[in-house]
């Protein structure tokens, strides 16, 4: 039996997936979370055997929060269910140490395929995915200025593109004002922009809205 801890904010995705998996034989929530402190919380106090985790949710959440999972659990298998179909994204949530992802529009029998294979220590990649990144990889077109971004410069981007504020952004990595100030500012000049504006419809152009 997969003893699964899902981790979504929408209650109604919740919800779907836990009807699913009531659906399959050898699979069994056994914890759901909200938010990224939720996720920490139930790790300490359930045994689980796969961690279906959003990428988006209140709080410590992306690559922060799988790192902050293998941290504690260096052997749990992280499956990410996202909205978010960048091959960018995907890249830098399996180097945070997941060991598979998934975009949500992705069929039941693809879900369940992935859930098993990463539940067995194996790894799994949305095969859209996993094709843009082969291609991106072996491709001698310039890549774009979002890609030379650090992990938590990335971070700031996705919250900042999300509509949160400074204040929001450092209360939900749990750092200061002042150094989300520093990789806001750093972001912006990588991506030779001027203004908050500018940085909306960069993340429009390359679809990368948080």
């Amino acid at each position: 039996m997969i003893r699964l801890l899902i981790a979504d904010d929408h209650a109604l995705m919740r919800g779907g997936l836990k009807q699913l998996f009531a659906q399959t034989a050898d699979m069994q929530v056994v914890a759901e979370a909200a938010s990224g402190a939720e996720v920490l919380e139930h790790l300490r106090q359930v045994t689980v055997d796969l961690l279906l985790l959003d990428l988006n949710m209140p709080g410590i959440s992306g690559p922060d929060l799988i790192k902050r999972v293998k941290a504690h659990l260096h052997d749990l298998p992280i499956l990410v269910l996202s909205m978010h179909d960048q091959p960018l994204i995907a890249a830098r949530m399996l180097k945070a140490g997941a060991s598979g992802y998934l975009t949500k529009d992705c069929t039941p029998d693809r879900l369940l395929a992935a859930v098993r294979k990463v539940a067995a220590l194996g790894n799994y990649i949305d095969p859209d995915i996993a094709e843009r990144m082969a291609f991106e990889a072996t491709s001698t077109a310039q890549r774009p200025p979002h890609t030379l971004l650090s992990d938590r410069e990335m971070e700031v981007f996705r919250l900042l593109t999300s509509g949160l504020g400074v204040n929001d952004i450092a209360a939900q990595l749990d750092i200061s004002g002042k150094t989300v100030s520093t990789h806001k500012a750093r972001l912006l000049e990588k991506l030779k922009l001027a203004s908050m504006a500018e940085l909306m419809r960069y993340a429009m152009q390359h679809d990368l809205l948080g």
